[in-house]
């Protein structure tokens, strides 16, 4: 089966967008006079301007130039420009593959670069876990990935290598999650999570699907079931703090996810899966449960206080006209 892709082609693109912009073009494409002197020592015009573009190119946003790469014209014309070069000449570079390799191992040299390898995406993933704890979003993975190489003056691999490292972490991190959730649950816990997924008596749904149920009106019928649902989620007695340790993107992710899945799909995950986002469900569950608690009460006091404000006017009214009839 093909691994998820976790970027959209427009997140791919703009990730490795190459600068067009002045001010972009003049910060990350501006020549010193070593760059100069290296790039003079090429022969011929094609060469020059395919080698300082190799060169800009491997120091943003990092990557090696691949033959079939697109590179815009604002950057070739303000590139030959520096070079005193001619930019229609752009196109004779790099006819032999071996003269493009042989400028990419000088300026890799040059510029203190190494190759991407096993070893660095190992390390790559390690490096991502912290921030994948955090959130599942793969731009901002790929992003920090890149930095990451950039710091460690690594060629950028293919954005398919990123995204996999990014996914890898994920994966990772999910696990911690899941464990964390876990730990401290016993068998009873696990007992009371799986009767979840059973039916309720004298209905045709779940518990699980009962007790996300949002009360229609704001009267004491609803109260009543809704103080039935804050004791069912009481009695599961979860570990006081469980679920403070994971950061509250990821929590709330997984309450979303687990939402939108049947009892059926739930019960066909993987145990450690499945109790992690049943004790996210029952978390958010139940905090959801207290807040429409409250908001029911306030909906009622505010509706009781409403009809004494109009019986007190409609009072007011009548002992006025009777008294203005004595007067």
């Amino acid at each position: 089966m093909p691994r998820r892709s976790i970027l959209s082609a427009a997140e791919r693109d703009n990730l490795m967008a190459l600068p067009e912009g002045e001010d972009d073009l003049i910060r990350h494409y501006s020549f010193t006079e070593s760059d100069l002197s290296l790039i003079r020592q090429r022969r011929g015009d094609a060469n020059r301007l395919g080698f300082a573009v190799q060169l800009c190119l491997l120091r943003y946003p990092g990557h090696a130039m691949a033959s079939e790469m697109p590179v815009p014209n604002a950057v070739i014309d303000w590139i030959a420009r520096q070079i005193r070069s001619d930019a229609t000449v752009w196109s004779k570079y790099g006819a032999r593959d071996e003269t493009r390799r042989e400028h990419l191992q000088e300026l890799r040299v040059y510029l203190g670069l190494s190759a991407f390898g096993l070893p660095d995406f190992r390390t790559l993933v390690h490096s991502l876990g912290d921030l994948a704890m955090q959130t599942d979003k793969g731009l901002v993975l790929a992003a920090q990935a890149l930095d990451i190489l950039r710091q460690r003056r690594i060629i950028l691999p293919a954005m398919l290598v990123i995204e996999r490292a990014c996914a890898e972490a994920v994966t990772r991190a999910n696990r911690r999650i899941y464990r964390q959730l876990l730990e401290p649950l016993q068998s009873h816990h696990l007992r009371g999570l799986d009767n979840l997924l059973n039916v309720a008596p004298d209905t045709n749904v779940t518990w699980l699907v009962w007790l996300r149920q949002s009360p229609l009106r704001p009267n004491s019928r609803y109260v009543r079931e809704h103080i039935e649902r804050l004791k069912i989620f009481q009695s599961l007695a979860l570990p006081d703090g469980i679920g403070l340790q994971i950061h509250q993107n990821r929590l709330l992710k997984m309450v979303r996810e687990g939402a939108q899945m049947t009892p059926r799909d739930l019960g066909d995950f993987e145990d450690e899966r499945r109790y992690a986002t049943l004790v996210a469900l029952v978390i958010e569950g139940m905090a959801t449960v207290i807040d429409e608690l409250i908001d029911l009460h306030d909906r009622i006091m505010v509706k009781l206080f409403s009809a004494a404000k109009n019986k007190h006017q409609q009072e007011v009214q009548k002992q006025g006209k009777a008294f203005n009839d004595k007067v």
